[in-house]
């Protein structure tokens, strides 16, 4: 377990205490305290950030609210994305040095420290060369959506170009990777959005056609914009609606599934064995390093070309911390509809 410990930084900076958003005991929003604690020691396996910029995705909701998904160090220091620049860089690791920009998610998770704090200690398996055109902000909001759209597109449903896809929900913070990422390999993508603000939005990411829920029945539309079913349904809903889902999949189509812990839906068994469908579901913390680390090469190469736009709703700063976290939890919980792209938290 990781534990606090001073740390001797480069002779250029002073010996301080960091500032950090973290919580001794799970619980409301107004758990998360911001406050000072000792820098981290910079081991020989890790290297050290200096954290520029996080942002706030529903699993760190959960973490903060009791979830018991694995133990927690005390205090714990939340938030799972950051971008920043490397400050220590311990004996054993290599390809990383003192001054390097870089960026990644994966911490607060599986019992780590996170990264709304000014320095995070990193395993470099988990860190990622930022390119020189892109900002700190947009890395970090594209960081744990866009590995985990990545991950679910490529390695679990094994999109292909000239396939198509629907993306429940293209201005979500990871539907509006999805809906990217699948235009950039030459998908057909259909999404689907909640207002004609949203679907404008969808088309701008690239989305072929937008079915308006509001206006019309989504699965009436939906089969009327591919007769023959969709090759691959991303089903981004808390409780997946397999009905609608398998209704309008191809034959041999595939269903993504990223959400949806305790949820217990019906499911159609025997139109989906039929049609000879497949269910693919996955975590993106569970995913080996080595198999992320595509992802986030991939993510770099269409950052840097202008085809992927990390989508930012606002940016707070860390002392806001509290709010930063019920505003996610009033999107994501209650379905408020007040967000338009992730809460980037600025840590300087």
């Amino acid at each position: 377990m990781f534990r606090f410990a001073t740390f001797a930084l480069p002779d250029e900076m002073i010996l301080r205490n960091m500032k950090a958003a973290f919580f001794t005991q799970p619980g409301p929003p107004d758990c998360i305290q911001v406050g000072d604690v000792p820098t981290p020691v910079c081991t020989r396996n890790h290297v050290l950030v200096r954290v520029r910029a996080s942002s706030v995705n529903p699993i760190d909701t959960y973490i903060r609210n009791g979830a018991n998904f694995w133990p927690l160090p005390s205090p714990y220091v939340i938030g799972c994305d950051f971008a920043g620049e490397i400050v220590a860089v311990g004996e054993n690791v290599e390809n990383f040095k003192v001054g390097d920009r870089v960026w990644g998610s994966n911490q607060g998770l599986m019992g780590r420290q996170g990264t709304f704090s000014e320095f995070a200690l990193i395993e470099p398996r988990w860190v990622y060369p930022s390119p020189d055109s892109v900002s700190d902000s947009d890395l970090a909001a594209c960081a744990l959506v866009g590995i985990t759209a990545h991950l679910g597109l490529f390695h679990r449903a094994g999109l292909k170009a000239n396939e198509t896809i629907f993306v429940r929900g293209g201005t979500g913070g990871v539907g509006a990777m999805v809906v990217q990422m699948a235009k950039a390999a030459g998908a057909t993508v259909f999404t689907s959005a909640g207002s004609p603000e949203k679907a404008n939005r969808c088309r701008e990411l690239g989305a072929d056609e937008v079915i308006e829920y509001s206006e019309c029945d989504s699965k009436t539309r939906l089969m009327e914009l591919a007769p023959g079913g969709v090759d691959v349904f991303w089903e981004t809903l808390r409780e997946p609606d397999f009905d609608f889902g398998v209704a309008c999949m191809a034959p041999n189509g595939r269903m993504v599934l990223m959400a949806g812990r305790d949820a217990r839906p019906p499911f159609p068994v025997g139109p989906f064995y039929v049609k000879g469908c497949s269910l693919l579901g996955f975590a993106m913390f569970a995913v080996p390093p080595e198999q992320q680390l595509q992802s986030a090469l991939d993510m770099n190469h269409w950052l840097s070309s202008g085809r992927l736009w990390a989508q930012i709703d606002r940016v707070l700063p860390l002392s806001r911390a509290a709010e930063a976290h019920r505003l996610q939890e009033s999107n994501t919980i209650a379905k408020s509809g007040l967000l338009r792209g992730k809460i980037v938290v600025d840590i300087e």
